[in-house]
């Protein structure tokens, strides 16, 4: 294959791109360790499985790194024919072949980087509604409070549930507490698998196509949903930030469950009793701090949309 020749910066020295791409590999791993070990025993957790399946994520996809938009790396340094050997190289010519990627020329140095323009018109209109939905959610104030009652409206008044674990206070004690304490669920995705009974009792009305009017920086969803923007960006996003938006959704998860109406004791997690006064402060505080997490990535993430959509026409 012959090397384009595209501006763009230096390109990363082959052993410091490799040891990013090796280190990468190794925490992504160990974030993965209990899923693929209960895969292959066949087995669920109903609390850190759900971002696998919620979000159609395979240990595979964390372990690819990517360095992002903009950079390229760098093939071993020439042997004097102008290439480095084929053992040396082999990396950077599969990475040429992964979809979205070419060889480029920088200053006569061989390196593969992500092909901005192609990925851009394959796309391009959903980075565009990421992008402009990270911007809205980013100007607006965090509100807290919500106190997690959306776990609570999906078995409202519904015998049938959606985990396999029992509730803590029983079907007529949840539907208690979802009668007593407002409902104000802003994010569509959640509030879609609010029981029938219990769509009505919720103050707001999201909806998809009012998502960007309404998602808000205190929302655990839409905090946890910086995970699926990250994979709906793929090669465009550093695996740093994958990485670290994934340790958010898994931390955010965990909590949504502990303030659910569900009893996870069989699985060692103490609840966070919401129906209760010392509950509402815990989950507030927590929820805080998870907005608070959540602020960097989301300019991460930002800063990645930012450059793609700078660099391509609308």
């Amino acid at each position: 294959m012959s090397a384009r020749v595209e501006p763009c910066r230096a390109p990363v020295p082959r052993d410091a791109w490799v040891a990013a791409a090796a280190a990468h590999a190794a925490r992504a791993d160990d974030l993965t360790a209990g899923r693929r070990a209960r895969a292959s025993q066949h087995a669920k957790d109903p609390v850190e499985d759900f971002l696998f399946d919620y979000y159609s994520l395979r240990p595979a996809q964390l372990r690819r790194w990517h360095p992002g938009a903009g950079v390229a790396l760098a093939a071993a340094p020439s042997d004097g024919g102008g290439r480095g050997g084929a053992a040396e190289d082999v990396q950077v010519e599969d990475r040429a072949a992964w979809r979205w990627h070419h060889e480029v020329d920088v200053a006569g140095v061989r390196a593969v980087t992500l092909d901005t323009v192609a990925f851009m018109a394959d796309r391009g209109d959903g980075v565009r509604w990421i992008h402009g939905l990270l911007q809205r959610t980013a100007s607006r104030t965090p509100h807290l409070g919500c106190l997690g009652l959306h776990e609570w409206a999906m078995v409202y008044r519904q015998e049938a549930h959606r985990h396999p674990l029992p509730l803590r206070l029983g079907q007529a004690g949840t539907d208690a507490v979802v009668e007593a304490h407002p409902i104000r669920c802003s994010h569509f995705d959640a509030f879609r698998f609010f029981t029938t009974p219990a769509r009505p009792l919720n103050r707001l009305r999201p909806s998809r196509g009012t998502q960007q009017a309404m998602e808000q920086p205190g929302c655990l969803h839409a905090n946890m949903d910086l995970l699926r923007h990250a994979l709906k960006l793929g090669p465009a996003c550093p695996g740093a930030l994958l990485l670290d938006c994934f340790v958010l959704a898994r931390d955010i998860r965990v909590l949504d469950m502990r303030a659910s109406p569900y009893d996870l004791s069989a699985l060692g997690r103490a609840p966070v009793r919401i129906e209760t006064g010392a509950g509402r402060a815990e989950y507030i505080a927590a929820q805080r701090g998870f907005s608070e997490r959540a602020e960097p990535l989301r300019e991460r993430l930002l800063a990645a949309t930012s450059a793609l959509v700078g660099s391509s026409p609308i």
